[in-house]
Parts: structure tokens; C-alpha cells; sequence
């Protein structure tokens, strides 16, 4: 058996035992005790027994009874019941039949063993039955109180209730915590008077779950305060949780306590029905999806469209006679939910007042924000959203010079003067990280320092890259409000949205931190931290302060957007995606401006099947958001120990690490891999807590170079073409590979196998190869590994496009270079491997376009952008056959000289002005 130091995760131990004892106690029906090598048997099925003892505590099936009721059958010699309860037990935690229905054991109660795997029944059966759930009771009982207990909640079961639900009883405080950290099917924790607050539990690998509540002092609390003090950190590391606060102290007592987002309080009763009723209530609230239920009861009304969509109700394609496959292929359902109505218990996206506003506002307290708004057509239209309604032309925008094509064709719309940020280079691997709080800090001072610091109106950065770069989001916002305290930050989040559901990611996202810092600029504590520096810090150079952690200021307004491709990394159709807000201004300031760049960029027939999917899926994270994220973790984290550990895999290729990815200066906490073979695993909690830059578990980076194919060719000619894996981010070197809620075991196993393969025959190819084939074999692998182009940082823009005010401050009006270009007598085309390289020596060449590489994926150049001789370097040596903006039969599209002077003359009056 596989040692527990070697698993990530309990839930993983937990599985793997399971099915380790239904293993064993088969075999040992089988042969019988008197059997060689029985006595060995027997230890194994004794350790399993003793591993699984502590973590079984946290979950209702098969519960503290069943389990001790297979001990007795083991410890009385009764094999082969034992091997029977083993399977029944075993089988049901892999098909979910506990969900539906209750598992007897003993064999004389035992129905027929039917197969009853979740996933086999058909989609109308499993969406028929009551979804299942535990509540987590927490009180430090006898063993005939806690039957009592469970017991009396039983007995309020009605046929009518909508969920189902078994109890898990735990004693102490920490219990609790481990408990929702590692069962995912706790949704209610319900804390009475008598918990303990230390737990007896010793099992490290759920222990070390109580890291993931960071540093709380506890210790010092009285046991009156243990209940009030674990429904604040339930709200903390579990915040979708509904949490019940059982209490015999006065009312007046409770009221002024921080209760985290404790539902209900129930003073010094044991009202069963009344907390039974809150308990389904509060899921109801979590599983009510209002859009999609309204759609659902739309498309059973008869109804007559003497409207647009010829296609609504399915009318013109069950009339037809050659398009019956369309139909046959789609089903009935999603045409007869088809409509351009806004009526009828429908809801219009531009205009919400019913079901959408409400969908709406249940996504924004599943994602923690302040508003939350649907989009129809993609994180590219939300990014634009954003700029257009904060933006105004002249305003100074800190932008990630790598981020998506989204904000920068967002710039030239809202006529931003762009600043743009370089991120730090990683060249062995033709990839950037992210850009360094110190430059961020850097830039705002230089403005500063020339009088435009109140120009400056929004930071742009890119949270997490798609690389798997992770900023510390709320140590950027705090010292960046520290020098602006009104500056507005918009993080994209595209590759993100699922992080709000994990305890260790939701830390480094910005509806999070913005909810902290809201919280914590209106303390006392932080008034007297500011004015403790403040009065250090008097005159102080900035040396001083690039190298000091500023405190913002109390007065600092938190104005934070994210915007978040649900389709990406959550249950949603193509192009669905969310704008969350936090921001203090919004009410007096933005609203109007939100709502017509809203307006502007949104489709006035959204389609309601994305909007619909949009509410589905908020109501899965709120739900089982938890568990699918921390499934999707150990997925990827399985991935990184099953490469890093296999002999073969290491010769061709390897596992990028934080280290590889993140330079030593940035990672405090001084951990450079999340997996180490010599080591076992570092808890990831700890780095994520302190460092500058995080990697993020999910994505798992591949450097593919050692066998001779750069990142292309493996991702579309090896991968695709021969074994049908996908994936869409490359290097010249690297292949990503990010694994997400659906990824399960099976799909890493089968990448494991696919990469052993491509290295046998590599190892094959090169046992038979020539001197001359294997010479071309190291020249190709070298070419990848060693002889790599530096990656250009951003030049600068041109003067034309310059303020011209002597400050020489970098920003640009990137918005007149874009509309100077529409005159096609202002550009010229010069050749890349000639002309162009002739030109750049004699004079500032400057490009007329954007020029988008794929990959990277983001613009090496952009309108107004002087071409260097390091970003020409750079595009020669790029081998990738798509390149938008470049036009290879006339070359790179650039301004004439002409053109320049001319937009410079035009310029200096308005500079002046």
C-alpha cells in the first residue's frame, strides 16, 4: 500500500483505503485464516482498520456504528460478512448509492447487490431524486446523547422535504474545522453549548487541515466563547456554509459577538423541527435558481410566436424537412426554452427586475461581491465593460503589458494614456511571470513625483496568468492605495473563478481582499498603524519607500472589479462570464456609466440558455463548489508526484516548479515545490499565505524540450493528432496542461500513460538512431533548452504619442496611434528578415498595428509602439505559424515617417493647451 506521507489529500487516503480493505478482506474469505501467509493478511486488514478509524469520525456514511460493526466482524473471525460489509461499503462510496437510499450491511438484511452507480442512471432519473447532504453537529456528548441527538433530527424527516440529510458528530472546535475541511458533503454545522476546543485527533494529515484557518489565536478563549468563535472561522475558510449557533447565554450577550454568517441563533432549546426547518431552508436559498427555474416553466407554456426566432419552440425545425438532425442532435428542451421574450415570468439582462436581477444577486453573495453581473459573450466583452464605465479619455492606466488582447483594444476605446508594466521575464522557458509589486509601487511614484499622480485611475493586472502566476492580491492593493487611495483595480480573472471555493485560493482573490482591507481600514487598530508609519516615513525618499510595506490610509476608498470567465473553469455554456464588484464608489459615482457601457457592449438578444447555465452553475459552487475544487487540486497534484517520481518521464521531460517559475526574490517562505521526491509534499498554505508570487496547483506546466519538439508541434502533432488529448496554451518549449472541476483520476492516469509511451519510443527511436540522426536529436533538444531569444520588455511609445511635457513619464495615447493607421496613406509594410531590420538602425520605426504572436498570445507590439532591436530579435527567432496583425507576404505594418512628424505637429498645440 501506498505510505500516507505520500498522499496530498485524506480524501484521496480515505478512497485508496477503502478500496485497499475491500481488497483485503476478499482475499482473505477467499483462502481462511489457516492459509499461508493469512498472518500477514491479517496485520494489513488491522492497520487499515486502525488508518481509517480517525478519519471515518468526520463522515455519516458508513458512520461510527457500521464501522465498528465490521471491526467486531473482523476481530470475531466472521470473514466472510466482513468481506461482504466491506464491498456493500466500498461500492457505495464509489457509485454514491448512500446518496439514495440506506446501505444495510448485514447480510441476512441485504437486498440483492445491484449495480447502482450514480453515473450510469439516465440524467431525468438522477435529476428526479432529493440531493443528499450531512449536517455536522458539534458538541462534546456521551455515546447515548449522541444517539439521542441524531435521533430526534431524524424523526422531523417529512416525505415532502425537498433534500435529504445524515448527521456527523465531532466534540471539539478543531474537529469541526478538519471536518469541513475534509468532508464535502457538510453543508449546516450546527454548534451547541458543550464542544471542547482541542481535538484528540492525531492523524497528521488531517490534522494539518487546521492550517488552512491561519493564524487564530484561540488558546486564550473561555468555553462560553468557543460556539461565537467557530461560527466566525466557519464564515472564514467556508463562507457558503449555513452555520447554527445552539447557546445558553442571554440575548444581549450574543448580540454584540461576531457570528461570521450564523443564520440563525437558538437560545437554550432543543426546538428539533424548528432547526430541522432552518437546516433545508438554508440549502433551498443556496439551491433556488431563479433564471433557469423561470426558463424551465417558460418552455411548458403554450404559447403562439408571432415574434422573431423562427426557431422558438423548435417550430422551424419540426417543419422541416432536412434539418430533423439538428433536433434529433439537441433534443426538444432547448428549443422550447428559445425565446426573445422578455415577459412571462422571463426577465430582460439589460433591464433586470425579476428572476435575472435575483440570479444575479445569489451570485453575488456566492462570490463575495458587493454586485455581480452576467455577460453573454465572453470575459473580453466584461474587461471592456469595466474600462469604457471607469476610464475617461486622458486618464492614466497601469496596464500588465501581457494581458489579454481584451484590455488593450479596451485602452484605444476608452482613450486611456496607457502605462505599460513589465512583468519578469523567464526566458529558459519563453514564458513571463507577473509584474513585481516594486515596479507597480515604482511607476505610481515616478507619477507622483511629476504632478499626475491624479490622473492615474485604475491598476489592470492579470490574477492568476495562464501560466498559474498568483499576485498577493491584497498586499498589492493595500500598499498601491497607500501613494493613490482612491485608485480603482480591475483584476482579470478569466482563469480564476473557481478559486472564491478554495479556503488556501480564495485568500489571493479580489473580492476577498477587497472585503478584508474594507473591514479592516475602518479599525482603530489600523488608524494607529497608519499614523505610526506615517510619522516614520516624513520626508522619507523612495528608496525607502519601495523597500518598506506601506499602510494605506484609513480614508482609502477599496474600489475593486474582477472580471471572471465562468465557461473557463466552472459549469457554464461558451462565452458565460461574471463582473463582480466591490467598490465604495459605485452607488455615487460609476453606476450610470456602468449601466451604458453595459449597455454599449451587450448583445440586446442575450442568449438565455448562457444566462440560465450562468445560475446553474453558482448554484453548483455554493453547493459543491468545495469539494470539486479540492478534487481538482489533488488531480493536478497527483499529476506532479506521478511525473516527478517516474524514471523514465524525468529523461524527456519535467514538472515546472514555483521554483522554476517564480524567482527566489518573490518567494519568501523560501518553498520552491509543492512535491519533492526526497521530501514527500509542503503545505502549499504557507507559501500562499506570505509570498510575493504563488504558483497555482491546477495548472501543471510541462517542459517538453528534452524530447525534441517544441511546444506546437507536441500540443497539436503528438498530443492531438495521435491520442486525442487537449490543450490550448504553449510555449516554445512548454505545453500546459490545467486540470478543472471535471478532471477526475482516470484522465490523469491515461496522460501518465500517454507520456510514458511518447518516452519509450523516443527511447527507442534513439537506441536505433544513426551518429548523424541522434547529432541532429541533441542540436534540435539544445535548440529548445539553451539556445533560447530573450523576451523583449516594452520599448516605449513614440514621442508623437507622448504628452510631450518634459516629466518624461512613459504613458502613451495608443487611441490616436489605432485611428491613425485607419488612413492606410499613413503606414507602410516593411519586410521582417530584410528591410525592416535596416530601418530600425536608421531610424525609431514604429508600429501601426498590434502584433499578437500565438503563442504567447498577447501583443509583442502595439500601436504607437517603437520597434527595438531586441523585440525584431525576438520575432525572427519566434516559429510559430500564427501571428495576428502580421502579414507575411508584405510584412510588419508600421507608421511612415510622414506620418509621424505630421501627428507630432498636430499633437504640440493640444500638449500645450
Amino acid at each position: 500500500m501506498t505510505a500516507i506521507s505520500d498522499y496530498y489529500s485524506a480524501v484521496q487516503l480515505r478512497v485508496d483505503r477503502w478500496s485497499a480493505l475491500r481488497q483485503l478482506t476478499g482475499e482473505l474469505a477467499r483462502n481462511g485464516r489457516n492459509a499461508r501467509g493469512s498472518a500477514g493478511l491479517i496485520k494489513k486488514i488491522a492497520t487499515v482498520f486502525d488508518q481509517l478509524a480517525p478519519i471515518e469520525t468526520y463522515w455519516a456514511f458508513p458512520g461510527s456504528a457500521a464501522f465498528d460493526f465490521m471491526r467486531r466482524q473482523f476481530e470475531h473471525g466472521n470473514d466472510d460478512d466482513l468481506a461482504f460489509s466491506v464491498r456493500r461499503v466500498a461500492r457505495a462510496l464509489t457509485s454514491g448509492a448512500y446518496r439514495r437510499r440506506r446501505i444495510t450491511l448485514a447480510r441476512e438484511d441485504a437486498d440483492v447487490e445491484e449495480v447502482d452507480d450514480e453515473q450510469t442512471q439516465p440524467i431525468e432519473a438522477r435529476a428526479l431524486s432529493r440531493p443528499y447532504f450531512e449536517v455536522l453537529l458539534v458538541d462534546d456528548l456521551t455515546e447515548a446523547q449522541e444517539r439521542f441527538l441524531r435521533h430526534s433530527l431524524e424523526r422531523m424527516r417529512r416525505v415532502e422535504d425537498a433534500f435529504i440529510y445524515e448527521s456527523v458528530v465531532v466534540p471539539s472546535l478543531e474537529d469541526a474545522l478538519i471536518a469541513i475541511l475534509f468532508n464535502h458533503n457538510i453543508q449546516a454545522v450546527v454548534v451547541r453549548p458543550g464542544l471542547t476546543l482541542k481535538s484528540e485527533n492525531t492523524l497528521q494529515i488531517l490534522t494539518r487541515y487546521l492550517s488552512r484557518v491561519g493564524e487564530e489565536d484561540v488558546e486564550g478563549l473561555t468555553p462560553e466563547d468557543y460556539g461565537p468563535e467557530l461560527c466566525r472561522l466557519i464564515a472564514k475558510v467556508r463562507p457558503e456554509l449555513d452555520a447554527y449557533l445552539v447557546t445558553d447565554r442571554s440575548v444581549e450577550e450574543i448580540a454584540g459577538r461576531d457570528l461570521g454568517g450564523c443564520r440563525r441563533v437558538f437560545y437554550n432549546q432543543e426546538d428539533f423541527l424548528e432547526l430541522h426547518l432552518n437546516i433545508l431552508r438554508g440549502i433551498n436559498a443556496r439551491y433556488k435558481t431563479p433564471f433557469f427555474t423561470a426558463l424551465k416553466e417558460y418552455s411548458k407554456q403554450p404559447t403562439g410566436v408571432f415574434h422573431a426566432m423562427p426557431i422558438s419552440r423548435g417550430k422551424s425545425i419540426s417543419r422541416s424537412h432536412w434539418i430533423q438532425d439538428m433536433g434529433a442532435f439537441y433534443g426538444a428542451n432547448i428549443f422550447l426554452a428559445e425565446t426573445s421574450a422578455t415577459s412571462g415570468g422571463l426577465d430582460s439582462l439589460l433591464e433586470p427586475h425579476g428572476p435575472i436581477k435575483e440570479a444575479q444577486e445569489k451570485a453575488a453573495r456566492a462570490f463575495g461581491s458587493k454586485q455581480t453581473f452576467f455577460a453573454t459573450n465572453g470575459t473580453s466583452t466584461c474587461n471592456k465593460i469595466v474600462v469604457q464605465a471607469l476610464v475617461r479619455p486622458g486618464d492614466i492606466v497601469l496596464v500588465d503589458r501581457d494581458c489579454h488582447k481584451s484590455h488593450h483594444y479596451g485602452m484605444v476605446l476608452a482613450g486611456a494614456e496607457v502605462v505599460y508594466l513589465d512583468s519578469y521575464p523567464l526566458n529558459e522557458y519563453s514564458m513571463y511571470g507577473a509584474v513585481p509589486l516594486r515596479e507597480i509601487k515604482h511607476m505610481l511614484l515616478t507619477l507622483k513625483a511629476a504632478g499626475k499622480l491624479d490622473r492615474v485611475r485604475m491598476l489592470l493586472l492579470t490574477n492568476c496568468t495562464f501560466d498559474g502566476i498568483v499576485y498577493n492580491v491584497e498586499r498589492v492593493m493595500e500598499e498601491c492605495l497607500a501613494i493613490k487611495p482612491d485608485l480603482v483595480f480591475l483584476w482579470d480573472e478569466a482563469w480564476f473563478a473557481f478559486a472564491r471555493f478554495g479556503p488556501t485560493y480564495r485568500q489571493r482573490t479580489g473580492m476577498n481582499a477587497a472585503n478584508v482591507l474594507r473591514e479592516r481600514l475602518r479599525s482603530p487598530e489600523h488608524r494607529a498603524a497608519w499614523e505610526k508609519q506615517q510619522a516614520k516615513l516624513e520626508n522619507a525618499d523612495e528608496a525607502t519607500l519601495l523597500k518598506t510595506r506601506l499602510i494605506p490610509s484609513p480614508d482609502a476608498r477599496v474600489r475593486v472589479y474582477t472580471t471572471q470567465s465562468t465557461h473557463k473553469t466552472l459549469t457554464s455554456l461558451r462565452q458565460g462570464s461574471m463582473i463582480h464588484v466591490n467598490d465604495q464608489d459605485f452607488k455615487g459615482e460609476v453606476e450610470q456609466s456602468f449601466h451604458e457601457a453595459y449597455m454599449t457592449h451587450t448583445s440586446t438578444s442575450p442568449n438565455y440558455q448562457i444566462i440560465a447555465s450562468l445560475d446553474v452553475g453558482r448554484r453548483q459552487v455554493e453547493l459543491e463548489g468545495f469539494e470539486f475544487v479540492q478534487r481538482q487540486v489533488e488531480a493536478a497534484m497527483s499529476m506532479r508526484r506521478a511525473i516527478a517520481t517516474h524514471p523514465l518521464l524525468q529523461k524527456y521531460f519535467k514538472v515546472l516548479t514555483a521554483g522554476d517559475m517564480i524567482p527566489d526574490r518573490y518567494r519568501e517562505s523560501g518553498i520552491t515545490s509543492y512535491y519533492d521526491p526526497d521530501q514527500g509534499w509542503h503545505d502549499i498554505w504557507e507559501c500562499w499565505g506570505r509570498d510575493e508570487f504563488v504558483l497555482d496547483a491546477t495548472r501543471v506546466t510541462l517542459a517538453v524540450g528534452g524530447t525534441g519538439w517544441d511546444g506546437d508541434t507536441f500540443k497539436t502533432q503528438i498530443l492531438m493528432d495521435r491520442f486525442g488529448i487537449q490543450i490550448n496554451k504553449t510555449s516554445r518549449n512548454t505545453v500546459l496542461f490545467m486540470t478543472n472541476i471535471g478532471t477526475t483520476r482516470s484522465s490523469v492516469a491515461y496522460l501518465i500513460e500517454v507520456l510514458v509511451e511518447i518516452a519509450r519510443e523516443l527511447d527507442d527511436r534513439l537506441d536505433d538512431a544513426s551518429r548523424m540522426e541522434r547529432r541532429s536529436f541533441e542540436n534540435r533538444v539544445n535548440s529548445l533548452t539553451v539556445e533560447l531569444p530573450p523576451l523583449p520588455d516594452f520599448s516605449r511609445f513614440h514621442d508623437a504619442f507622448r504628452a510631450g511635457d518634459g516629466t518624461g513619464t512613459p504613458e502613451g495615447d495608443m487611441r490616436s496611434a489605432f485611428f491613425l493607421a485607419y488612413d492606410e496613406a499613413n503606414c507602410d509594410y516593411l519586410d521582417l528578415q530584410g528591410s525592416l531590420m535596416d530601418e530600425v538602425k536608421r531610424r525609431e520605426v514604429v508600429s501601426a498595428s498590434f502584433i499578437i504572436p500565438y503563442p504567447p498570445g498577447f501583443p509583442i507590439l502595439v500601436p504607437g509602439q517603437v520597434i527595438s532591436e531586441e523585440i525584431l530579435a525576438f520575432m525572427r527567432a519566434l516559429d510559430v505559424n500564427e501571428i495576428h496583425g502580421y502579414r507575411p507576404d508584405l510584412g510588419l505594418r508600421v507608421f511612415t515617417e510622414e506620418a509621424l512628424a505630421h501627428h507630432a505637429a498636430k499633437a504640440l498645440p493640444r500638449a500645450a493647451e
